[in-house]
């Protein structure tokens, strides 16, 4: 009896993991089409709250995300995560410190008070590491209004980990500070993101 129940156990535990991997591989394929064998790219799920890193049709990894609060859309002035294709157009923080707090894109020496609660910091910090994304997608988040590259669209660490899971950002994809230096480590400029 006992076998009966771990092996039904079993079988839930991997027909959750495959039906949510292959969740993410169809949502990739319905935007990209169907040769995504050759793609490597980071998946956000705004649903999931969870980014991941695909190569080759393979999960490498992945991390638990914040997106906007105010949901998602391109608009300047928003505060809203643009969905869609985009890709790394710049990396910064190389020798920024963990927790360290960027302003205007320059670490001045400033560890930020990092919550592991709810709590909300007075600031939208910016922290140990930035991907800055550009949209690929005219009319959609590129160009006149809507461009996720003159937005700051960002990939970033917080001071507010304790939210991540959940929509809390300002426009921005937040990670914690550990997660987005790992990140920063396996993508390169170029590299494909895709929002949705």
């Amino acid at each position: 009896m006992v076998k009966l129940y771990l092996t039904i156990f079993i079988s839930f535990l991997s027909l959750s993991y495959n039906t949510k991997d292959e969740e993410v591989f169809a949502s990739i394929e319905n935007y990209l089409g169907p040769d995504i064998n050759k793609v490597n790219i980071l998946f956000i799920s705004i649903k999931q709250q969870e980014l991941f890193i695909i190569k080759e049709k393979s999960i490498i990894k992945k991390f638990k995300i914040s997106s906007s609060k105010y949901g998602t859309g391109s608009k300047s002035g928003s505060n809203k995560t643009p969905l869609g294709l985009h890709s790394i157009a710049k990396k910064i923080g190389d020798k920024t410190p963990k927790n360290g707090r960027m302003i205007g894109r320059i670490f001045n020496g400033d560890i930020a008070t990092i919550y592991k609660d709810t709590t909300r910091s007075k600031t939208d910090d910016i922290t140990s590491r930035i991907l800055w994304l550009k949209g690929e997608e005219k009319e959609k988040n590129q160009g006149h209004n809507i461009d996720s590259f003159n937005r700051y669209i960002y990939i970033h660490g917080t001071s507010e980990e304790g939210l991540i899971g959940q929509p809390a950002s300002h426009g921005c994809i937040r990670l914690l500070n550990k997660d987005v230096i790992e990140l920063y480590k396996l993508v390169s400029i170029g590299t494909l993101v895709l929002i949705l």
